[in-house]
């Protein structure tokens, strides 16, 4: 795995090789991490040439969703990657105030895609959430407005100071958000599914589509674990 090849043996006595071993790893997962930046243009890219957002009020629903989860939110998560942030000279307070702005505008963008596919059945008199993707899809973005609540208390972390310690609001934010990604993933990869996607792309452009959303939060679940996953078997008076 991955998170594994992060990690470095503290028994191994080859230092070398632990150094060198340990260099390329992350090396490798610097790169993979660039590469989700790009996945994930080239994933908004598909479903935007296909929907052509304003042919139609449904073309909307697969742009203003994809931009959201695959690119808005990702690239929120991505923000305080060691190896393949954007911001790279940027001070950790910066990134915070990005990774919000980016959370919050994910999450408007959701909404406005989650009520206009709920218009576009009325219109139609279609059935809602029928499908496995629109159950998921109404839970991801209720979940995506609960996860930016407990994100606010980060922002103002004397609320909560006598109920729970910041570390420990810090690991349960970045965990949620992990829950909340692998969610959002998984209703972009049921979406392949439907119909109208199906029937707009060929064979070769459809498997490049299911493989954009998993490789991203591949990524992402990596960045997460090897951040917060150490911290969560420490004891309390060795956390941060």
């Amino acid at each position: 795995m991955i998170f594994t090849a992060c990690m470095a043996d503290d028994n191994n006595t080859d230092k070398p090789s632990l150094v060198k071993n340990s260099s390329s790893s992350i090396g490798f997962c610097g790169f993979l991490g660039m590469v989700a930046h790009l996945v994930s243009i080239v994933f908004c890219g598909i479903i935007i040439y296909h929907a052509w957002p304003g042919s139609s009020l449904f073309s909307w629903h697969p742009t203003l969703m994809c931009v959201s989860f695959a690119f808005l939110m990702a690239e929120a998560i991505l923000f305080f990657s060691p190896e393949s942030t954007l911001l790279p000279k940027a001070m950790r307070k910066t990134k915070v105030k990005y990774h919000w702005i980016n959370m919050v505008t994910a999450i408007a963008c959701a909404v406005a895609g989650l009520v206009i596919i709920f218009i576009n059945k009325n219109i139609h008199g279609k059935s809602h959430f029928t499908s496995w993707h629109g159950i998921l899809g109404l839970i991801t973005v209720i979940y995506s407005c609960l996860q930016s609540t407990g994100g606010t208390l980060l922002l103002y972390p004397k609320v909560v100071s006598g109920m729970v310690k910041l570390a420990d609001l810090k690991l349960y934010h970045a965990t949620s958000g992990l829950l909340l990604f692998t969610l959002a993933c998984t209703t972009l990869i049921l979406g392949l599914y439907s119909n109208w996607f199906v029937s707009q792309v060929s064979d070769t452009v459809w498997y490049i589509s299911f493989l954009c959303p998993g490789l991203i939060g591949l990524v992402v679940m990596n960045q997460v674990t090897t951040a917060y996953l150490p911290k969560a078997f420490k004891k309390p008076s060795q956390q941060i």
